[in-house]
């Protein structure tokens, strides 16, 4: 039966300035310490033995679905099937900070969520981690991960080894631009502010989302990035506001704006971009010799979820080969198992074996070596910054 692949919607969200899910993520980004949660103190009695079930919150459209019946799930059919266990999906994560106010009271006062799986971007899993609010995997029950995971992804600066996360898809955070209407190729991101694009380029509005790229283009280090690194950049965004050579700061509306040529070029999402590109093969996607960022929304399990060794047991399953390459092809999203290609590539159905070489889904060496993960802000650093830069963006 045919996957039909599914449009993802961009999950690189506007950090807000306001509202209850700003104030859950000021509350982490501050550290109170009567949030935190000791690692003695994570765990529930596990009832995966006797109640085979489970809850996985995900967002929507991230996951492969049935051509002719997209409440049907195949991966996740196949996983219930030859284990056993009952999983309850809900596609309930719209915005990080969003579903951060919704299920961080239960977390702060050390009460069940109702949620065994959650999946959230890694900027934001890095609260969830520093407050101790979800629990770390046992690694020995999952070998699929431990074998398969993409070295790239292995180390976030927040989560060390990734005890705690496991990313379910990746992405980069890069340039696209209309090739035949520019003129000209872009390789670097200092040539966003050539003269030819003035008023013709949009960057993103989310500080997570947006800083890594502008900070690389300057040169900076982004895995070990300082003040002086970040004021540097924002200084020169406020020059380029000033003389309007940035159109204007975007959400997912980029998509838009590119397609019907208001827009030459814009800090662009490589999963947006494939689907664009099916559409319209002016468009191009580059990864600047300065380099990108590697991005990823992870797979966590929060504190005192019931069924945690069934929840360890599926995250597991989704690291299989040939399991990730089912993903793969519905979401196109980079995928974080590296081994799925072969599997592709082996596919007697060619639209599959042509996604193996793009370099959107699984990127080539060369690509590879220019991308990097930022650290993430500390909370000291992060009330700051945001109101640096979101006086620019005007948010």
């Amino acid at each position: 039966m045919r996957v039909k692949p599914v449009k993802p919607l961009s999950r690189r969200t506007v950090l807000r300035a306001l509202g209850a899910g700003a104030g859950a993520a000021a509350l982490a980004g501050c550290g109170v310490p009567a949030a935190y949660v000791a690692p003695g103190d994570r765990a529930a009695a596990d009832r995966s033995e006797r109640d085979k079930r489970l809850v996985f919150a995900n967002w929507p459209l991230y996951i492969d679905a049935d051509e002719d019946d997209p409440e049907k799930r195949p991966t996740l059919d196949e996983f219930e099937k030859t284990s056993g266990v009952s999983v309850k999906y809900t596609e309930e994560i719209n915005d990080n900070d969003e579903f951060f106010g919704k299920i961080s009271p239960a977390l702060m006062n050390h009460k069940e969520t109702g949620r065994d799986i959650v999946v959230v971007s890694d900027w934001m899993a890095s609260r969830y981690v520093r407050l101790g609010w979800v629990q770390e995997m046992d690694r020995a029950a999952q070998p699929h991960v431990a074998r398969n995971l993409d070295p790239l992804l292995r180390k976030p600066h927040f989560d060390p080894g990734r005890l705690h996360t496991v990313p379910w898809q990746s992405g980069i955070t890069g340039i696209a631009y209309n090739r035949r209407k520019l003129g000209r190729e872009i390789r670097r991101t200092s040539e966003l502010w050539h003269d030819d694009l003035r008023g013709r380029v949009t960057l993103l509005s989310g500080m997570d989302e947006a800083f890594s790229l502008l900070m690389q283009g300057n040169g900076a280090d982004v895995t070990r990035w300082t003040a002086d690194d970040f004021h540097r950049m924002t200084d020169q965004l406020r020059r380029l506001v000033a003389k309007r050579h940035i159109r204007r700061f975007t959400g997912n509306d980029y998509l838009k704006d590119l397609s019907s040529g208001d827009v030459l070029a814009c800090q662009a999402y490589s999963g947006d971009i494939i689907q664009l590109q099916a559409d319209n093969p002016d468009i191009e996607f580059v990864v600047p010799e300065e380099g990108a960022e590697l991005w990823a929304e992870s797979l966590m399990i929060p504190n005192l979820a019931r069924h945690k060794r069934s929840a360890e047991r599926l995250i597991d399953y989704y690291y299989r080969p040939d399991v990730a390459a089912r993903l793969a092809a519905a979401v196109n999203y980079v995928c974080p198992v590296p081994a799925a290609r072969d599997v592709l590539a082996s596919s007697k159905d060619k639209e599959l074996a042509e996604l193996a070489a793009n370099p959107l889904v699984f990127p080539s060496d060369d690509m590879r070596r220019r991308l990097a993960t930022a650290r993430d802000m500390t909370a000291k650093e992060r009330p700051g910054f945001a109101k640096e830069w979101n006086e620019i963006v005007g948010l």
